[in-house]
């Protein structure tokens, strides 16, 4: 788009799997707002966060690089943007308001990191600014399963609050429509939905009827079955012992009714656009920062690297007048839209990530373009990594042996072909060229514990 003063709106949920989503096929769940602006969009049917954990996927995003590269281990890391550049710095540069309205996760006092002003801030609860880590000991494990049982109808602080994102991005809105000042704007949106508790707004559980709802095949899934790295991790996140089928089917249609009522947020913000001429000059990039298990392989939340934690939806309207649309095959990441931001403001920097408009008009058709991510956090004793090269998922464990998947014929991830393929080398020195994992579960690690020590 070259040096086309655009306006970018970004919407940006937390906890939305790729596959909850009717443009991504799926039968039950009602988004018809996200499948409109996906009819008028590039689609990318295999994106993927960079960590399947909220904080380290969001500084990954928004600085451009991996959570390793800018030690963004876990949900307690406290940002330094004299450090680490962020979208509003890039942007600022370009000549661009930056604004950021709603959900963030930036902890600690510095509640901009470089943009340039902000509408709605976080709630209170999730500034977390002593910058604690997480232990990662062998007996560290949630209090209790509250992610899962804790369901059902009723009025929520998170849904509220995600009526007030949206209620003051309007506003900011409806003031460039009429504003003088022609000077360009990215807006960020943050939700907090469909991230638990599964506590659904009424009108759109009703919706969901949790009797008919057909469960993940995996939701019951014995440990004895799987990885013992995913032994540990369900014991960890409270998951060990699947809750019984009627609080699942709550659950689940829960999470859906939630997803339900964050496309209504969206929806909103997607026709005050259409209706006024912003239309004209306007970007908007839907997302989230990584999905929800929902009970597959008898996991609730995130925290690994199956599918459904870290494929997550991706979307990129352009403007009203550059009618370019379609859905892209090749493999992205949320570490690619820093790159694509800059592309469409005119400028470049050396990241690792690429303009997901460039892979959209040169590569939509193809699939063999790796992408990575890393888990640090409580759960896994030592670091997870993940590389997607093709249909092929390498999951490798610090001091565990790897999982190997081929999504194409097995796409529920039942079927661990590490001890059986030759493409395990191949891929591992792939992932090696981009870190080595050893050296960084230790940095992760010492870094933790340094942390931790400042705050005793």
């Amino acid at each position: 788009m070259g040096a086309q003063r655009i306006n970018i709106v970004f919407l940006f949920s937390d906890e939305h799997a790729a596959s909850a989503m009717g443009n991504s096929g799926h039968s039950v769940v009602r988004t018809p707002n996200l499948d409109r602006l996906a009819e008028k969009s590039y689609t990318f049917d295999n994106a993927y966060c960079n960590s399947p954990i909220c904080t380290p996927s969001r500084l990954s995003m928004l600085t451009g690089r991996y959570p390793h590269q800018i030690e963004a281990w876990d949900l307690g890391v406290i940002a330094d943007q004299h450090r680490h550049r962020t979208w509003g710095h890039y942007l600022g540069q370009a000549d661009y308001r930056t604004v950021l309205c709603g959900r963030i996760h930036f902890n600690g006092s510095d509640r901009l990191m470089g943009f340039s002003h902000r509408l709605l801030d976080d709630l209170p609860k999730w500034h977390r600014s002593s910058g604690r880590p997480p232990a990662r000991s062998p007996n560290e494990r949630r209090g209790s399963n509250s992610h899962v049982t804790e369901c059902g109808p009723g009025n929520h602080a998170h849904s509220a609050y995600d009526r007030q994102v949206t209620d003051l991005a309007l506003d900011f809105l409806k003031q460039e429509v009429t504003s003088a000042n022609k000077q360009p704007f990215l807006l960020y949106c943050g939700y907090m939905r469909p991230h638990f508790p599964l506590i659904a707004p009424a009108e759109f559980l009703a919706d969901y009827d949790p009797n008919t709802l057909e469960l993940p095949s995996t939701w019951n899934r014995p440990l004895d079955y799987q990885h013992p790295v995913i032994q540990h991790l369900r014991w960890a996140w409270r998951n060990e012992v699947p809750p019984p089928e009627s609080i699942a089917r709550c659950a689940l249609a829960s999470y859906y009714a939630l997803v339900s009522a964050l496309d209504a947020q969206v929806g909103r913000i997607v026709n005050a656009i259409d209706n006024s001429p912003l239309a004209d000059n306007t970007v908007i990039i839907y997302t989230s920062d990584h999905g929800e298990m929902a009970g597959h392989q008898g996991i609730w939340q995130k925290q690994c690297f199956y599918q459904p934690a870290v494929q997550v939806p991706l979307m990129l309207r352009l403007p009203a007048n550059r009618a370019e649309t379609g859905r892209v095959s090749q493999n992205v990441s949320l570490l690619d839209i820093l790159p694509t931001l800059l592309d469409l403001v005119g400028q470049s920097a050396a990241l690792p990530g690429r303009s997901l408009l460039d892979i959209a008009r040169h590569e939509a058709d193809r699939i063999d373009r790796p992408v990575f991510a890393e888990y640090h956090h409580m759960g896994m004793l030592n670091a997870g990594f993940m590389l997607k090269s093709g249909y092929h998922k390498l999951c490798y464990y610090v001091g565990h042996s790897p999982q190997l998947f081929d999504l194409s014929t097995d796409p529920t991830e039942i079927h661990n072909l590490a001890g059986t393929s030759n493409l395990v080398a191949k891929m591992e020195s792939e992932l090696r060229l981009i870190c080595d994992p050893e050296q960084v579960d230790g940095q992760a690690k010492a870094d933790q514990a340094r942390r931790r020590s400042a705050l005793s």
